[in-house]
């Protein structure tokens, strides 16, 4: 009965007027009294941040903010996958015939994921790793490998939360939500960054100006509160880290494997 609840009541949030609101309220210069708390209450490292607390004109400016230059550090390896986000990973493994297995107990296939798109073939039996961003974390996006941006998708969707809740209980979240998917061709292939908007999210949103020949590192795009990036790689063309594991938490630039 409770399950039950909790899945009705998160329904009933997970429409996108309700984000804008919240979105609204973050972007404005009354919310920036809430920063100090926020930082506390989650524990944020302040100290890497750019600039200090009182700069950030809103909750908004400051969840997005940037780090002091030499707080990341990218895997210089040319043939390294670089983690494109702070995240904690949610799920991980090959791809087998095009299906996702077992993320939070549920299967996602490659198409509903890529909402049908042409490319979607290329990654049937390749990588995937779910990387789950918390308010904790930094919440910009950056490149994982090194090549040129082939295209740009924007998915239409719900706004449901990808939290372990989400994951776990309602129905294929992440291929229900809100997505802005960008394909990069590598020396060894293509990868996918799915950029999946949650509940509360008010948007995603490109760096700009948009870069089609893009650098491992570079800012790719950036979460409007809290959300997840499905990182995928085409088939037979990546090994990951042995030591990668469900719950393991990782940072922006850490190698995640190698291009095989």
């Amino acid at each position: 009965m409770t399950r039950w609840l909790l899945r009705a009541m998160t329904e009933l949030s997970s429409r996108k007027w309700i984000s804008r609101m919240t979105g609204r309220f973050a972007q404005s210069g009354a919310s920036r009294v809430m920063i100090p708390r926020f930082a506390k209450l989650y524990g944020i490292a302040t100290e890497e941040a750019e600039k200090h607390l009182h700069e950030y004109k809103s909750l908004n400016e400051f969840f997005t903010r940037r780090l002091k230059p030499g707080m990341r550090t990218v895997h210089s390896s040319p043939s390294s996958v670089a983690s494109p986000v702070d995240a904690v990973i949610t799920g991980i493994g090959t791809i087998h015939s095009g299906t996702l297995l077992g993320v939070k107990g549920q299967d996602y296939t490659i198409d509903e994921l890529l909402g049908g798109s042409s490319r979607a073939s290329r990654y049937h039996n390749g990588f995937y790793m779910v990387l789950y961003l918390s308010p904790t974390d930094y919440h910009r996006i950056h490149v994982p490998v090194t090549g040129r941006v082939v295209e740009r998708e924007h998915l239409s969707g719900k706004v449901y939360p990808v939290n372990e809740f989400g994951l776990r209980h309602m129905k294929r979240v992440l291929s229900r939500n809100e997505r802005l998917i960008t394909y990069i061709r590598h020396e060894r292939g293509e990868a996918a960054v799915v950029k999946v908007g949650a509940m509360n999210v008010s948007s995603i949103k490109y760096v700009l100006p948009l870069q089609d020949d893009v650098t491992k590192g570079d800012e790719l795009a950036y979460f409007e509160f809290g959300s997840t990036v499905v990182l995928l790689l085409e088939d037979h063309t990546f090994v990951p880290r042995k030591d990668l594991q469900l719950g393991a938490k990782v940072r922006m630039g850490e190698s995640l494997g190698d291009l095989s």
